[in-house]
């Protein structure tokens, strides 16, 4: 649902350019594979802040074509993108979340802050008030 499919470029210096075809705002590069795929998971949480600063839905993830290497994000991340997909779907800001959930704005805004570490229990209990439960499914790596 949101494993995100990157592709890379060849840079005109040493390394790879990072793309997303489902994410058209992030850009990221590597010095090599392995770092640019490191590289666009810091990429790819920085790029869903941005829609949460422009109050946008944030998109699913298309299936990877030919040549593209999925990103698997941590359970916490989607959990808090569902979290805020659920928000604009019902045209809520943070602040009327804070409130149903009766919240600090600091505490509220951490909620839906991709850049930020929240505990995933605190993410569960804002999917309730919104009459949401998160399921967790476990598949061979």
């Amino acid at each position: 649902m949101y494993d995100y499919a990157i592709r890379f470029e060849q840079d005109t210096a040493p390394g790879l350019a990072v793309f997303c075809r489902d994410l058209p705002e992030l850009n990221s590069y590597g010095d090599d594979k392995e770092h640019a795929i490191r590289e666009a998971m810091d990429a790819i949480e920085t790029t869903l802040s941005i829609y949460v600063d422009q109050r946008r839905a944030i998109p699913e993830a298309s299936p990877a074509q030919p040549g593209e290497q999925v990103i698997h994000l941590p359970a916490v991340t989607v959990a808090k993108i569902v979290l805020w997909n659920e928000m604009m779907a019902r045209d809520m800001r943070k602040a009327d979340l804070c409130r149903l959930l009766g919240l600090a704005q600091t505490q509220g805004d951490r909620l839906v802050d991709f850049l930020h570490t929240s505990k995933m229990e605190a993410i569960e209990k804002a999917l309730a008030a919104l009459g949401k439960r998160l399921l967790v499914s476990v598949e061979a790596a």
